[in-house]
Order: C-alpha cells, then structure tokens, then sequence
C-alpha cells in the first residue's frame, strides 16, 4: 500500500518503467505526430476554433487554466512559428498574463463546438501592444488593448475518445445542471461576501452583458 496525499492506494507509479507496465507504447500512427509550426491543416483548425484554453504556470508552481472565447477566426497567425490571442475584458485578476510576466511556458487547447478532434499547441508567450494586430482582432467594433504572442515549441492534434466519452456535443448525454451552483454562488461563498446571492448574480449578468468587449 502506498499513502498518496493522505489516500491510502495500491501501488504509486513513479517511474517510466512503472507507467509503461500499464500503457504501451504509442503506435506509429500517433508517436511522431508532434510538429513545430502551423501548417495547412492546423490553419484551417484554427480558423474554425471559436473557444480555447489557455494553460499558465502560477509562482507557486501551479497551474491556472483559463478558456477565451470568440467567434471563429479569433486567433491570428503571423507566421508558421506564432500564434497571437486577443486578451478581452475579465474580472482584472489577469491572472494569464500575470503567470506569463513571471513564466513564460504556456499550452493552448483548441475546441470547435460540434467537431469531436482537437488541437494542443504549447510554446513561449509573450504579452504585446501592436495597432495593426489588435485591430485585426476587434469584434463588434472593440478591439482588445492587449494581445498574447506564443511562439510554438510544439503542435499536435487529439483524437475525439474524450468529447465521445463524454457526451460533450450529445444533447441527450447532457447532464441535468438544476444544483450546479452558479458564478454569483462560487463568489459569495468563496470570497466570504456580506452581499446577497441574488445581488452577486445581478453583479455578474451585468458584467456579462456590458462588458463582453
């Protein structure tokens, strides 16, 4: 038995040799499919993504992960090597782009709602100002005061066993959400608020509403 953050497990693996025991290695299908830059394909994965995530590293080692929505064709592609992001409007805890001024290492997930494959990119970031790139980047009229620059390290696509698995796209597979709590919830309780659930709420939709771009 092995104590594992206060769990009490079988066996920890903690070596290559131990995870390899349980998973195989990678096919040739899947072992080389890793590449440097954007290609054809990646380009027009891209042009259809309208949501990715964005993974950072905290100070304190950790990791935040934070999804930035647009309509599709949102993220910009200089070169074959970069990839730039617009930074919208948030609640300006900017948390990103805090973790990037410290640690520039960052990975992005690319989703299309409805298509089951995705897209991983992971690379160096880079926080930046440039009238012609936010410009190309506005919606609506607005156009973002800050962009994020990545410079690919690496690129690969996933197959769709996680979106089937779940059900992601599958209306009939959706789960019922009447006592998922809500934003204005999490914030009341986990900042310790006075204010009424209702009133955070209010707060929330209204930021939402006004301040999407």
């Amino acid at each position: 038995m092995a104590d594992v953050f206060g769990i009490p497990v079988e066996e920890e693996i903690t070596t290559q040799d131990g995870l390899r025991t349980y998973r195989n290695p990678p096919s040739r299908f899947v072992a080389n499919k890793v590449i440097d830059h954007v290609d054809d394909l990646a380009r027009r994965f891209i042009a259809a993504s309208s949501m990715v995530v964005l993974a950072t590293r905290r100070a304190d080692g950790g990791v935040d992960m934070t999804p930035r929505g647009d309509p599709p064709g949102f993220v910009q592609i200089p070169n074959d090597r970069v990839i730039a992001l617009p930074d919208r409007l948030g609640n300006n805890r900017a948390d990103a782009c805090e973790n990037i001024l410290r640690e520039p290492g960052v990975g992005r997930y690319f989703i299309i709602p409805g298509h089951k494959d995705s897209l991983r990119i992971s690379g160096q970031a880079r926080i930046v100002r440039d009238t012609t790139l936010m410009g190309d980047m506005a919606v609506r009229g607005h156009v973002p005061d800050l962009a994020i620059l990545v410079r690919l390290d690496a690129l690969l696509s996933h197959c769709p066993k996680a979106f089937v698995r779940a059900g992601m796209w599958e209306r009939e597979a959706w789960p019922d959400i009447s006592n998922v709590p809500s934003a204005g919830e999490f914030l009341k309780v986990h900042g310790s608020l006075p204010d009424p659930v209702a009133d955070v709420e209010g707060i929330v939709e209204r930021d939402g509403q006004n301040r999407l771009y």
